[in-house]
């Protein structure tokens, strides 16, 4: 009888603790350059006409390649396939290079496409952290806090999110808190960025707690 219920235990606790914890990172180092990302939707928000590619980079936090958004769209957005996350965090390094109206660097969660989705994004032009919902391709503003995002370095933007509040980081300090019930349900997460603003990315980093 022991051993029946010892392997029993084994049984239901080892998927349970697989389900509390998944982390993924993508570092972009094994893929071809010069090509969107494979199993990532490299779109935009709105109209133009974005350019994401992987491209390597000396001063990539994880060497060689990086993500690179050179092209010039609304709001550029690249999609990563296959995550499905309701709670949990997503976090990626970004180092904003270029981009007179914008040198902008964000991250999406909960999205349903590219039309709908929450995006907190770090701006290196007005040096602040804003957050906001996009329905239907408008993007609408929630809430802001000024925080030096410098030019031409690496920064490390995260947000987490449980139900339905939300935490903002950069570079490991906290910028913003916010509540919203406008998407509930699970969705994808990845990278933004907006009108002409050149930004690359690299260990972008999403899972569960």
């Amino acid at each position: 009888m022991k051993i029946i219920l010892t392997r029993l235990l084994v049984v239901i606790i080892v998927p349970m603790g697989m389900a509390m914890a998944q982390t993924q990172t993508i570092n972009f180092d094994n893929l071809k350059a010069g090509d969107p990302p494979p199993g990532w939707t490299a779109t935009k928000t709105g109209s133009g006409q974005p350019k994401w590619t992987v491209e390597s980079d000396d001063t990539a936090p994880s060497k060689p390649n990086v993500l690179k958004q050179s092209g010039q769209a609304t709001y550029p957005v690249c999609i990563k396939e296959d995550s499905n996350l309701k709670d949990g965090f997503v976090e990626v390094k970004f180092k904003p290079l270029a981009g007179k109206e914008d040198q902008a660097g964000g991250l999406i969660w909960r999205a349903k496409d590219a039309n709908n989705y929450y995006v907190a994004r770090a701006n290196a032009l007005e040096d602040n952290i804003t957050i906001y919902h996009t329905i239907q391709g408008r993007r609408t503003e929630k809430k802001r806090a000024n925080m030096k995002v410098a030019t031409n370095q690496w920064h490390t933007l995260r947000v987490d999110f449980q139900n339905n509040h939300f935490t903002v980081a950069l570079d490991g300090k906290k910028a913003l808190e916010w509540d919203d019930d406008t998407f509930k349900d699970a969705g994808k997460v990845g990278v933004w960025t907006k009108a002409d603003s050149v930004t690359l990315f690299d260990d972008f980093t999403y899972g569960t707690k």
